[in-house]
């Protein structure tokens, strides 16, 4: 949830494709209350949250656990092939149209960042 003031804009769901261990579509629901991610150790806990931070306009790769933006997509296993390209979408309920004007004819925003592997 982002404040702003008394009102708030609230994050209501994380969808993210071929990001990191996210090779498939994948959706989550940030529900009212507490939201917890709970798996084993390599399950992608951390993965969620990186995903959130690079939506959200990181830039620096080794806050990602990268060496390049580029490490952020999936890179294939040996039962699986490499993608060509990582999305992350989050979305957020507007209804209270507290978001910054321009962006406030929506009840729900979605904030998206899209990275693909160059042909180089």
């Amino acid at each position: 949830m982002i404040e702003r003031g008394r009102a708030s804009v609230k994050f209501t769901r994380l969808r993210l494709t071929g990001f990191k261990s996210f090779v498939d579509p994948t959706e989550l629901a940030i529900e009212e209350g507490l939201t917890g991610v709970v798996g084993p150790n390599g399950c992608g806990k951390s993965n969620v949250v990186e995903a959130l931070r690079w939506v959200m306009g990181e830039t620096s790769p080794k806050s990602l656990r990268g060496k390049g933006m580029e490490d952020v997509i999936f890179s294939g296993t040996d039962n699986r092939p490499e993608r060509n390209m990582a999305e992350v979408v989050l979305s957020a309920d507007n209804s209270t149209r507290t978001a910054p004007s321009q962006f406030n004819e929506s009840d729900e925003l979605e904030i998206s960042r899209r990275i693909g592997k160059s042909k180089d």
